[in-house]
């Protein structure tokens, strides 16, 4: 059975774009043994789009550089590097390119898209073309999107400025044992599958083993990071992708002399009591009752 996943940037060939200017490399997916996880790069040429759509699946996406138009039912945005946001089930939608390179964006899709069932994705009437607008994450109407920027990841830069590109102070930083964690997209965008968040290591941070009761992918975005799953190791590097599949055992390190920056994913949403199980503690109690 098939717990994890690693795919090295370089070995992942790029498709070829489809006859509207929009290609996606599936991740993770189905075929890989993952139920809940859908994770994939999407590219749009200036000029492509991507007709309009419905799920049956919630969609999360982070936009990693160009700008693309996304077309909903309440408008048009404008999407640039760093924007984030959410589409819940059943919400029609469409893309377009801007700009004058197009863009390029991750996206997470939980759960996972089943082949058998014409990847749960169904074509609806085309949305009206608004004049796009950019996001505010302050006005209560576009409270599905976010932004991020890599400042916000440094606990001494912190500012009221910096909040407020946040939907909450929920995602504010997390900081612990040279590690800091800056959520995205959870239930406060509206997310009941899934959840979206960008993690940093400092040189010396180091996550024991441990494994969770759902999945988890991972996309390096700076750095060196040495990755262990079920006892396999790896060294990851910028573009590079791992999975995690429930019960997998696992652990990270950065590798290198600065700091190492990836986007998470975890689907379902993690449970209130007992996301983490970590190794360390139940050997604790073996070697306690054994003395």
């Amino acid at each position: 059975m098939t717990r994890h996943l690693v795919r090295l940037a370089a070995d992942v060939p790029e498709p070829p774009y489809d006859e509207l200017g929009h290609r996606r490399r599936e991740l993770v997916g189905e075929g890989d043994g993952s139920v809940h996880t859908g994770f994939g790069l999407c590219e749009i040429r200036p000029e492509g789009r991507v007709g309009a759509h419905v799920h049956s699946y919630e969609e999360s996406f982070h936009v990693l550089d160009g700008a693309v138009i996304l077309d909903v039912p309440e408008g048009s945005y404008r999407l640039e590097e760093g924007d984030y946001g959410l589409l819940p089930t059943g919400v029609p939608h469409s893309w377009r390119g801007a700009g004058d390179t197009g863009g390029r964006w991750a996206d997470m899709l939980a759960p996972v898209p089943r082949a058998r069932y014409g990847y749960d994705t169904q074509a609806v009437p085309e949305l009206p073309r608004g004049e796009p607008v950019r996001i505010d994450v302050r006005d209560p109407r576009t409270r599905s999107f976010g932004h991020f920027e890599p400042a916000q990841m440094d606990p001494g830069k912190q500012s009221q400025d910096l909040l407020a590109v946040s939907a909450s102070m929920r995602t504010a930083l997390l900081v612990y044992s040279g590690i800091t964690v800056k959520m995205m997209v959870d239930s406060d965008l509206g997310a009941v599958a899934s959840t979206m968040f960008m993690v940093q290591y400092d040189p010396d941070g180091i996550a024991g083993s441990h494994d969770h009761p759902f999945e988890e992918t991972y996309l390096i975005l700076e750095g060196l990071v040495d990755a262990t799953f079920d006892g396999e190791r790896y060294r990851l590097g910028p573009g590079d992708v791992a999975w995690a599949g429930a019960g997998c055992v696992h652990g990270f390190s950065n590798a290198g002399e600065g700091p190492v920056r990836w986007l998470e994913t975890q689907a379902p949403q993690p449970p209130p009591r007992h996301s983490y199980r970590f190794t360390r503690d139940w050997d604790y109690l073996r070697e306690a009752l054994d003395s």
